[in-house]
């Protein structure tokens, strides 16, 4: 830093002409300019300014010097103006990463109008099922459907991620249509593959005691959206989030089961990495995606 301050000292001396002029617009004293100047040209080790009494002239590695100090100096200048300006208004590349089903069903739908809103603001959106390393792979947010994130991340709880137990009206005209957990282990279940107990699924009974049915079908698969085509063709039973079947829900193409039961409940978070300041458009989507969906999400209304 103090090489910094330095050419800074030295640039400004040239440029007034002066070491007098340089301390009378830096606010400093003759001597102390005089002491970075030549403590910069010891660390070069070359004389930069010929002193006379009456006049400064830059001796020749003085005059490359000053050329290229003064470009990277004004270079410095619009970084840092650069950088102000960034943080007063949410602009630049939102690096976003997303669930698949839940990016495409929530996220994109979203996002024209969140451009809308912040119209200096570019997206790049990168949709994965995988846990991703959000720092490494230099994600600005990700949105992460889980118990607990990563403790080495911020995390913004945006709402409860509820499931439900499902089926379309023809698999239950054909197969009839279960009363209690137990019920189940005559079904054919499809099951989602990184679903936690995913063939044992626990439930609340509606006097709040804990119970449990081992399941099994002919269908696993690693996506809801996969998944919920299946159940509307009739395959089968599922239990799969309220974001992904809630429409279907509302519009009677799937059927909710076993609704006096409680069943599983994660959290849909969005995680960033930990920042002493962060960025205007990551807390402007934060705070976009927080205020669009709430505790209650619309999915579910």
């Amino acid at each position: 830093m103090d090489s910094l301050t330095d050419i800074a000292v030295f640039v400004r001396v040239v440029d007034s002409g002066s070491f007098t002029a340089a301390a009378e617009r830096l606010d400093i004293s003759k001597s102390v300019v005089s002491k970075y100047v030549t403590r910069l040209e010891e660390r070069l080790g070359a004389r930069l300014l010929n002193r006379t009494t009456r006049r400064l002239s830059l001796t020749e590695a003085g005059r490359v010097f000053y050329e290229r100090s003064r470009k990277s100096l004004a270079d410095i200048e619009d970084a840092q103006a650069e950088v102000s300006r960034l943080q007063g208004e949410p602009r630049g590349t939102l690096r976003i990463n997303a669930p698949i089903s839940f990016g495409i069903l929530h996220v994109a739908p979203a996002l024209p109008e969140f451009l809308k809103r912040y119209p200096d603001v570019t997206v790049d959106m990168n949709l994965d099922d995988r846990k991703v390393d959000v720092i490494e792979e230099g994600f600005d947010v990700s949105v992460r459907i889980s118990e607990l994130p990563d403790s080495s991340l911020v995390a913004k709880r945006i709402a409860t991620c509820r499931h439900a137990i499902v089926a379309a009206p023809s698999y239950l005209e054909q197969h009839g249509t279960p009363r209690t957990p137990v019920d189940l282990r005559d079904h054919n279940v499809i099951t989602y593959r990184y679903q936690e107990s995913a063939l044992e699924w626990h439930f609340q009974t509606p006097d709040n005691k804990s119970t449990s049915v081992a399941v099994s079908g002919s269908l696993i698969m690693n996506n809801s959206l996969a998944l919920r085509a299946a159940l509307l063709e009739g395959v089968g039973i599922t239990r799969t989030p309220t974001f992904a079947v809630g429409k279907d829900i509302q519009e009677g193409r799937l059927v909710p089961l076993l609704r006096d039961y409680g069943t599983l409940e994660i959290t849909i978070f969005l995680v960033y990495p930990q920042r002493r300041h962060l960025s205007p458009k990551v807390r402007a989507f934060v705070d976009f995606m927080a205020e669009r969906i709430s505790e209650t999400p619309y999915w579910e209304r």
